[in-house]
């Protein structure tokens, strides 16, 4: 009786920890803005928080049908990808529209 609640609890356990790390939050992740740029909620701000929010979903399905730690890497690095494209292409779309400014744009009249 003792084994069998020992390996229940050993189950439960396993399950937990998989479920629990299948995506670990925002707070793990500083690529993640949690507020728009100059504090406009704009079409470009909601364009990048569908896109984190698609990265995220795509985590969790790549992660529940791995199979070994290379499929887990894979995804991870897929995910990380696709959080550093989302943020670059709010960031322009943010700059083009005049909402931050160029970092190391040297204009020379002469």
């Amino acid at each position: 009786m003792g084994f069998l609640l020992a390996s229940v609890a050993i189950a439960a356990a396993f399950l937990a920890t998989r479920s629990a790390s299948a995506h670990p939050g925002h707070s793990n992740h500083a690529d993640i803005l949690d507020a728009p740029i100059a504090g406009v909620r704009n079409n470009y701000w909601y364009d990048y928080r569908s896109d984190v929010e698609e990265a995220e979903s795509e985590l969790r399905k790549d992660l529940r049908r791995a199979k070994s730690r290379q499929d887990k890497r894979e995804a991870w690095a897929e995910y990380n990808r696709e959080l550093r494209d989302a943020r670059s292409d709010y960031r322009k779309e943010m700059i083009e529209k005049g909402y931050i400014l160029r970092r190391g744009v040297v204009t020379v009249e002469g």
